[in-house]
């Protein structure tokens, strides 16, 4: 059987239900971007250092 036609266990061996899987998927999702977020603004942050030196100097 597939991984979409099959129902995805708990823990516990009970089916999860389909709430459950999408709420595991937003939170999953959401910390991914939470990552992606702090990887640009320190991208960000160390570009802009290197424009103010250059100008400084």
């Amino acid at each position: 059987m597939s991984e979409e036609t099959a129902p995805q266990q708990s823990g516990s061996g009970q089916p999860k239900g389909l709430l459950q899987q999408m709420e595991e998927l937003m939170a999953a999702l959401n910390a991914d971007l939470s990552a992606l977020d702090a990887d640009l603004q320190a991208a960000g942050d160390s570009e802009r250092r290197v424009v103010e030196e250059g100008q400084a100097g």
